[in-house]
């Protein structure tokens, strides 16, 4: 009887370790959005003015940032150039709005390679038009898997935001997209 207690202490322990070494790490990676450190592809002054930059991101991703009539939002530009908009104007609020000046990448630590699997993004929005000073500042999750880059949270503001975003990207991959 003992032993057999013992045979089966042992085989748990070992597949709980099994499963922890199974799993991959997943850690942070911080690219720039700042204007000085994206590459400006298309300026418009007219009608209230767009623009338009390509910021670096990680593992050969890329990240547009959009704007037009005071609204920012990201494309996701994948290691192949497929685009992804995240249309944050639409999937997060269509208020003035601009985004934040870093990019947080979740990445899984696989063999000597880190794959993305999430962004993090801060998107401040003025949800009053009288009184633009007067924002909002959201955490916009968005997963990357193989096949589709999208929204699928948005992460109101409070002391634990971050770490409320980084536990939902983690497990974004298998959320369905925010659709406007």
């Amino acid at each position: 009887m003992k032993t057999r207690l013992t045979t089966l202490v042992i085989s748990a322990a070992l597949g709980i370790a099994s499963s922890v070494c199974a799993a991959a790490p997943i850690d942070s990676i911080y690219t720039s959005l700042k204007t000085e450190a994206c590459k400006t592809l298309a300026v418009n002054e007219n009608e209230g003015g767009s623009y338009q930059g390509r910021c670096p991101g990680t593992a050969g991703y890329q990240l547009d940032v959009l704007e037009g009539d005071i609204r920012q939002s990201i494309t996701v530009i994948d290691p192949k150039g497929n685009e992804f908009p995240l249309n944050l104007w639409s999937t997060v609020s269509s208020g003035f709005s601009a985004v934040g000046e870093k990019a947080e990448w979740r990445v899984e630590k696989i063999a000597a390679k880190k794959r993305p699997i999430a962004l993090i993004v801060r998107f401040n929005v003025s949800g009053d038009p009288e009184h633009p000073e007067r924002t909002t500042s959201y955490l916009v999750v968005s997963k990357i898997t193989a096949n589709e880059i999208c929204v699928t949270d948005v992460v109101e503001p409070s002391s634990t935001a971050n770490q409320q975003a980084r536990v939902l990207a983690d497990s974004a991959a298998t959320k369905a997209c925010k659709t406007p």
